[in-house]
């Protein structure tokens, strides 16, 4: 019913940036907070991110400078620019959303696929 895809990962050298994309199809009625997260080999998932949907943001201390959450309503979409990366910001990318379906009277959270983000010289 709902799709959240992601893209933009890839490669980069430490110090270069990258931007993540997600977008949301299906019968959605309306979305609340849009989130990145990632996750580490061998760590847990981290929340990286969080856009409401009024526009407010919350960051990660590892993240804040760095990275910028944005979205665009029209879109049903959420990116991630990522300046400054480090070796340590390599992961795979997850978008989550929490939203409501049409038809529903609640809302739940939605995940993407992942994409890989790997940070190497």
């Amino acid at each position: 019913q709902v799709q959240l895809v992601e893209s933009g990962g890839g490669l980069v050298q430490p110090g270069g940036s990258l931007r993540l994309s997600c977008a949301a199809s299906g019968s959605i009625f309306s979305i609340n907070a849009m989130a990145w997260y990632r996750q580490a080999p061998g760590k847990q998932r981290e929340l990286v991110a969080v856009i409401a949907s009024g526009g407010s943001t919350v960051y990660a201390g590892s993240v804040k400078g760095r990275f910028t959450i944005s979205r665009d309503n029209t879109k049903n979409a959420v990116y991630l620019q990522m300046n400054s990366l480090k070796p340590e910001d390599m992961a795979v990318y997850y978008c989550n959303a929490n939203l409501r379906l049409s038809g529903s009277r609640y809302s739940n959270e939605y995940w993407g696929q992942g994409t890989q983000v790997t940070v190497s010289s």
